[in-house]
């Protein structure tokens, strides 16, 4: 009996470890988005701030990690994960996170600051939305 409840605990948990096979609607493919776009904040902050350059004032801003959001959005084979920031006065900055599927796992490819714009006309165009 305890080998097969074992196999029965396997096979009812086995796509929250593993994912599903459907476009990464899975439990445990967004564990693995969350996970890589953790990844790459915690990889990329120099002294606890995520650094961004300001293309238009040539200032680089200093960014500290808050709290990232639960909704995930697809666009086709790509994803689009955001998390709030604060500057050095608090005051809130988001982020938007683009992915993609590298191995076993997601990196980022595109990380836009405050671009808002951009990605909900993408969302407009029926290019981006929500993962279910």
């Amino acid at each position: 009996m305890h080998c097969l409840s074992s196999l029965f605990l396997f096979f009812a948990f086995a796509p929250v470890l593993f994912g599903t096979a459907n476009a990464g609607a899975g439990i445990g493919d967004k564990a693995l988005l969350q996970a890589g776009m953790q990844k790459h904040i915690e990889d990329h902050l120099v002294q606890g701030a995520y650094l961004h350059l300001d293309g238009k004032s040539g200032k680089v801003q200093k960014l500290f990690p808050d709290t990232p959001h639960p909704m995930i959005l697809t666009m086709g084979e790509y994803f689009v994960l955001c998390s709030n920031f604060r500057d050095a006065k608090g005051k809130e900055i988001n982020v938007d996170f683009y992915m993609a599927r590298k191995g076993s796992g997601y990196m980022v490819f595109k990380a836009a600051v405050e671009d808002r714009d951009s990605l909900k006309r993408l969302m407009r165009n029926g290019m981006v939305s929500r993962l279910n």
